[in-house]
Parts: structure tokens; C-alpha cells; sequence
């Protein structure tokens, strides 16, 4: 699973630097980067899909999931 994750984040920063304003790409990358343990980094990604596409469920949602993660209420 760690190297499905892997590749899927480098496909991902391929296709962020192709469309960088593609809120589902932040988003995607976002929660692969939480799978990946890196969740300050997740939390960049999801802050900026949420300034692309304001108000999107899938990005508030992986956003509080990993505020959990990180005890920051």
C-alpha cells in the first residue's frame, strides 16, 4: 500500500505542475499526503483546494480528519 501511495503522490505533483489551480488535484494530493503521514503538508494542500472551490464537503472533511489527527481543536 505504501508504494501504491507513493506513486500516486508522484503522479499527482506531475499533474499539479500541469494544473496548478485544480482543486481536485490539491485535494487528492492532500489526502495522499495524510496517508502518507506527512498531515502539516495534507493541511497545505486542503487550505489551498478550499480557496479554489470554497465550501467543497470532501475538503472540509479530510481537513477536520486530519486536525483530529494532529489534537489541533
Amino acid at each position: 500500500m505504501l508504494e501504491d501511495c507513493q506513486k500516486t503522490f508522484k503522479n499527482l505533483n506531475k499533474t499539479y505542475v500541469l494544473e496548478p489551480n485544480n482543486a481536485f488535484i490539491l485535494q487528492s494530493r492532500g489526502n495522499v499526503k495524510r496517508m502518507l503521514e506527512d498531515c502539516q503538508k495534507a493541511l497545505k494542500d486542503l487550505e489551498k483546494a478550499n480557496v479554489l472551490e470554497p465550501n467543497n464537503a470532501f475538503t472540509f472533511k479530510w481537513h477536520g480528519h486530519i486536525k483530529r489527527i494532529l489534537k489541533d481543536y
